[in-house]
């Protein structure tokens, strides 16, 4: 169903949300990278330019229940992960012990300036209302270092989507946000990020997604 997106609670309906359908959403996820050799190129293609860029912590925000925490941990990296569901993250720490999971959201980083190497947001901007991307987008500048690296996962289109149930039929409330590449290339750059690599797939992740890599400006 298309609809009006949802600017009022909608930071509380998305903790909700997740909090309830948690359990399950780990299990319809847990191997979904199994199935997405496009998803793990671009994964990889990501860590590899933060090692170029000499490495260090990189934040995974909106990291769910960590599988793509421990994909990238798996690759190398210096990664913790960042969500705004407690249930979430009580599962991202029991199936994934030897990884840090913090409690925070997107919209307000706890997070020093210049201390990140990279950032990954992956499907994880879907649920911020346009008028709040700017911001959003601001803080992931604010705590990646000069020429770090930045990788966002999100679905394509035109449209908004309200979910009122989910991952194994459990009631939710929250708005699902399709965006353009020329849309979010733009919000990039005016965030003060350079867009290096942009693409459009097909896969079990999402049935027309987008995936970006981009690099802070100095």
């Amino acid at each position: 169903m298309d609809v009006e997106p949802n600017t009022v609670g909608w930071l509380e309906d998305t903790r909700r949300s997740y909090d309830t359908v948690a359990a399950d959403y780990a299990d319809l996820t847990r191997h979904l990278l199994d199935e997405t050799p496009n998803e793990r190129d671009a994964l990889a293609l990501f860590a590899e330019l933060v090692s170029a860029q000499g490495g260090g912590p990189v934040a995974d925000v909106g990291c769910g229940t960590g599988r793509i925490t421990a994909h990238l941990s798996g690759l190398g990296m210096d990664v913790f992960g960042i969500d705004l569901s407690s249930r979430m993250l009580e599962i991202a720490r029991r199936d994934h012990p030897e990884l840090r999971f913090d409690l925070g959201s997107m919209t307000d980083l706890a997070l020093a300036d210049a201390s990140m190497a990279g950032l990954v947001a992956w499907y994880s901007l879907i649920h911020i209302p346009d008028h709040e991307i700017g911001s959003v987008l601001a803080h992931f500048r604010r705590v990646i270092r000069p020429d770090g690296m930045l990788l966002l996962g999100f679905h394509l289109g035109e449209t908004s989507q309200l979910l009122t149930q989910g991952y194994g039929g459990h009631p939710m409330n929250l708005t699902v946000h399709r965006r353009q590449h020329t849309r979010m290339n733009a919000w990039l750059e005016n965030a003060g990020f350079a867009v290096e690599t942009s693409s459009t797939l097909t896969s079990a992740e999402s049935k027309l997604g987008g995936i970006t890599i981009a690099r802070r400006i100095r």
